[in-house]
């Protein structure tokens, strides 16, 4: 474990141990033992993960003296969705005994199991299979329910284990994934800083620390990742561990973690996109793609000088409440409707308090862009890193029409009430603007045509 990791967990409410390096895997029963001490455990997995390490942790759970119940196995296909039926079933299945769960697996079953044992009042912990996603030690859990995706609270894993060899020796897509996910957290920490600046959200600098201190070092070797490097593995399950003790520490939304980039990949997620797909389109390969489109207008926005901004166009051109309403009611069919009505609306500003804002971006323009100039990377830095661990770098690959991409620069902050990149053009009047040059002529999607890009599972 390293010592930002002993120090996170210092601040952290929900997580006690985090066991992480070459060769874990039989620690299992130990930290199980010290956690739960006597208690019954009982494994969750499905059946991918259990013929990964389900062997290997039922041994070293039961060499510890713990009595063990049946585990509770998922099929392996078609791939677990991380739906609330599924929480169902393992809440009703654990519901008959009083043991304690140790979950198998990544984002899916950590977030079944993460959110059933809370129903139920209890605590469990998890053992790590691939660096995937963030979300190990994250309080919440990402549950579709009723076909709108969203974070339900509960408790984070009291324990993990991350075996390194385990986690380098999934398959790459999976890696990918995880990198996809964690390289967001670049554009999200420019989103924090200008809601910081703006007096929306303040930084919590120790939370920034932890999760911004390890994020370079873990993206900077895809290459090592791609070739399955345990070394490199290392920085990149830290950067994703970390993500997730950062939340705990926060506690008040998942900002530290997730920006405008994630939007991006949770309107297609509630649009089921890739659903259908076995394996299914990961949430990290979307988000990856999501970066790559946030930062494409980062590199423009920086060179705009918001310190000459005309408040009174920005001002009239400025939605009422019920004309930001008929925005989203008209981007938005079935179960997303409502709950992004709710979002959208939950952020909305009058006129005389936007003014107020665009006044403050005036003044204060010359830091923000120096700070966030600082904090972000070029677009297509972060494209050929997606590229050479095999992640998702074109909306083409995973199905999208340049039209749907389009619209997604529209939609995307319309579903949560998080104030990003998306929201400060919207307010400066200067998004349609700047999305269309994206799409023009010498733009950087029109630089990146859709014609012979290859799906993702083909």
């Amino acid at each position: 474990m390293s010592d930002l990791i002993a120090k996170a967990l210092a601040d952290a409410d929900d997580t006690d141990v985090v066991v992480m390096g070459q060769n874990v895997l039989p620690d299992t029963g130990k930290v199980f033992k010290q956690l739960f001490g006597n208690a019954h455990a009982i494994v969750v997995a499905d059946g991918i993960t259990w013929g990964v390490a389900g062997e290997a942790v039922t041994k070293s759970l039961t060499d510890a003296g713990i009595t063990l119940d049946e585990p509770f196995v998922f099929p392996g296909h078609p791939t677990l969705y991380a739906s609330y039926e599924n929480v169902e079933k393992v809440r009703d299945h654990l519901k008959a005994t009083d043991a304690i769960a140790c979950s198998i697996g990544s984002g899916t079953l950590n977030d079944l199991v993460k959110r059933a044992s809370d129903e139920l009042g209890r605590r469990y912990m998890n053992v790590c299979t691939a660096a995937s996603m963030d979300g190990y030690a994250a309080f919440g859990a990402s549950i579709t329910e009723n076909g709108f995706k969203h974070t339900m609270s509960c408790r984070a894993p009291q324990g993990l284990v991350a075996d390194l060899g385990i986690m380098a020796a999934a398959p790459q897509r999976c890696t990918a994934t995880g990198l996809g996910d964690l390289i967001e957290k670049v554009p999200a920490g420019a989103d924090w800083i200008l809601a910081d600046e703006l007096g929306i959200e303040p930084i919590d600098k120790g939370t920034w620390d932890l999760v911004q201190g390890p994020l370079r070092g873990a993206i900077s070797n895809p290459q090592a990742l791609a070739d399955g490097n345990p070394e490199a593995f290392d920085g990149l399950a830290e950067g994703l561990i970390m993500s997730g003790l950062a939340m705990q520490k926060y506690r008040i939304s998942s900002r530290p973690a997730s920006g405008a980039g994630h939007q991006f990949s949770h309107v297609w997620e509630m649009e089921h996109l890739g659903f259908d797909d076995d394996p299914p389109l990961t949430h990290g390969l979307k988000v990856g793609l999501g970066t790559i489109s946030v930062l494409a207008l980062w590199d423009k926005i920086l060179d705009i000088d918001f310190s000459a901004l005309d408040i009174d166009a920005a001002v009239a051109k400025w939605p009422t409440a019920d004309e930001q309403e008929a925005i989203v009611r008209k981007s938005f069919t079935g179960a997303m409707l409502e709950p992004s009505v709710k979002q959208t609306m939950a952020k909305y500003i009058d006129a005389d308090a936007l003014r107020a804002r665009l006044a403050i971006v005036k003044e204060k323009w010359p830091e923000i862009q120096q700070r966030c100039r600082s904090q972000v990377m070029p677009a297509v830095d972060v494209e050929s890193i997606l590229k050479q661990v095999g992640a998702v770098y074109h909306p083409g690959q995973i199905g999208l029409t340049e039209q749907r991409f389009h619209d997604t620069y529209y939609r995307a902050r319309l579903i949560r009430s998080r104030y990003t990149l998306l929201d400060f053009l919207f307010e400066t009047g200067v998004l349609h603007d700047e999305v269309e040059k994206l799409f023009a002529p010498g733009g950087f999607w029109a630089e990146r045509p859709w014609g012979g890009q290859k799906y993702w599972n083909e």
